[in-house]
């Protein structure tokens, strides 16, 4: 069960860092870590049930995928590194 997510296992482990990322600018911010808690916790879980469905139904598409996927990713952590700069 487990080998069909195994070409997104990039996606995953770099989305789960830039999430980390990302939460640590809202606590920099000053956003409510309970509410930036539980939003989190909310989008992990959606994206763990849209990545569940549509695995099966794109796994044809996993290049692509990971490239725009991976694109996503480092464009938020560039864009959070710039924001981060520019505060300092």
């Amino acid at each position: 069960m487990l080998e069909q997510y195994l070409p997104f296992v990039g996606l995953i482990i770099f989305g789960n860092i830039e999430n980390l990322v990302l939460s640590s600018q809202g606590v920099v911010a000053g956003v409510n870590p309970l509410k930036l808690g539980i939003a989190s916790f909310i989008c992990v879980i959606l994206w763990l049930t849209i990545g569940t469905v549509a695995t099966s139904v794109l796994i044809d598409y996993v290049s692509f995928i990971d490239f725009i996927g991976g694109l996503a990713i480092f464009i938020l952590g560039l864009q959070a590194m710039v924001e981060s700069i520019r505060g300092v």
